[in-house]
């Protein structure tokens, strides 16, 4: 039996984006344990980027002390669904953390995140859980971001801003800084359109796009 075994519950882009990150960290924690990629999409195993690939039943069934779970799928929901799932198979939330991205002070990130290379995360923050944060993105002080929110490269989250459960917030888009007494507030389920540059708060499941952030109306 394996005391510890680690993976990164999809194969596609961004968890070979992913892969790397996790590998190193293990390798900077001095963990020794196997380290799969789970794709429901496969029948049998195979060999994705130098790591055995196999699906979540087989990844469940094997036999080890504790297994730890990174969820590297963009979709939010997809990945609350595949959290509850394992939450319910006693599975554990990995947090990944790239070796280069930056922690300050006074930060609370729930379980499941990933951190990737050259973010940072500065001071007197709270995140919630399974968030993802792309290459180049930053959160600024005193921001408030909920569960399963996801950041694409080059995110630029200035501070007194809170984004809500599920939101996305594309390639490059900009968020203007918040006040104390009145932060900026990006709603739960909106997605902020890539290189946005945001100056007010966007009501929860809406579209925005453009410099400055309109609501993309449906035709």
């Amino acid at each position: 039996m394996n005391a510890n075994i680690y993976a990164v519950y999809g194969a596609s882009g961004c968890g070979r984006s992913l892969m790397p990150v996790a590998r190193q960290q293990l390798q900077r924690l001095g963990v020794q344990a196997d380290l799969y990629f789970i794709d429901d999409s496969l029948e049998d195993s195979q060999t994705v980027n130098g790591h055995i690939a196999i699906n979540y039943q087989t990844f469940k069934n094997l036999d080890a002390t504790d297994k730890h779970v990174l969820i590297a799928i963009a979709n939010s929901q997809i990945r609350e669904k595949i959290a509850n799932q394992l939450s319910i198979d006693g599975i554990q939330l990995w947090t990944v953390k790239a070796d280069n991205s930056v922690m300050m002070d006074n930060i609370e990130i729930g379980e499941g995140a990933a951190l990737s290379p050259f973010v940072s995360i500065t001071s007197n923050i709270k995140i919630g859980k399974c968030f993802h944060a792309n290459l180049y993105s930053y959160v600024e002080h005193d921001c408030i971001i909920g569960d399963y929110v996801t950041f694409a490269p080059g995110v630029k989250c200035n501070g007194n801003i809170h984004i809500e459960d599920h939101a996305y917030i594309g390639t490059g888009a900009v968020i203007k800084q918040g006040t104390p007494d009145k932060p900026l507030v990006i709603g739960k389920g909106a997605i902020v359109g890539m290189g946005a540059v945001v100056t007010k708060s966007v009501p929860p499941g809406v579209t925005v796009v453009g410099n400055p952030a309109r609501i993309l109306e449906k035709k």
